[in-house]
């Protein structure tokens, strides 16, 4: 007599290595979905805004290094730094759409130098509506003064 039971054991249901890489599955496929669908226009929107903020700080640094006082403005093409040699930093925008305010004037410029304090200054950038029934998306590109500009999404220097 047989000290085991030799009968074979029916398997039901699924075992933990089989739950975890469904599981597994799942989780990239719901990243992949998330990614795809995150809003490019918003996208473009923090991208304009990085970059405005590093043409900024380069500008800031350019100013105080020749000692001559910088200034930003936005133009019908895009923007425009005063002060710097021709070319020394793109003025244009890389994405459609896009355009800035400072303060309540959108024709206002931005002191950018050569003193190392600027005190508080405030720049927003616009990411037109479209279609004309969604509104118009602002982050904003502040300092206040002594930091370097940083991206903001409410209007705080």
């Amino acid at each position: 007599m047989p000290l085991y039971n030799c009968r074979p054991i029916s398997r039901r249901g699924f075992t933990l290595l089989e739950l975890l890489v469904v599981i597994a599955i799942m989780a990239m496929a719901t990243s992949g979905v998330s990614l795809a669908m995150r809003d490019t226009g918003l996208t473009a929107l923090e991208r304009e805004a990085q970059r405005l903020s590093v043409l900024f700080e380069s500008a800031r640094a350019q100013s105080r290094a020749s000692g001559m006082p910088v200034y930003w403005h936005v133009t019908e093409q895009g923007f425009q730094f005063d002060g710097l040699a021709p070319g020394a930093l793109p003025e244009n925008w890389l994405g459609s759409g896009i355009t800035a305010r400072s303060g309540s004037n959108q024709r206002a410029g931005v002191r950018l130098g050569p003193e190392p304090i600027i005190g508080p200054q405030t720049v927003e950038v616009v990411s037109s509506a479209e279609p004309p029934n969604k509104p118009e998306r602002v982050l904003f590109v502040s300092t206040d003064g002594l930091r370097p500009f940083a991206v903001r999404s409410e209007a705080r220097p």
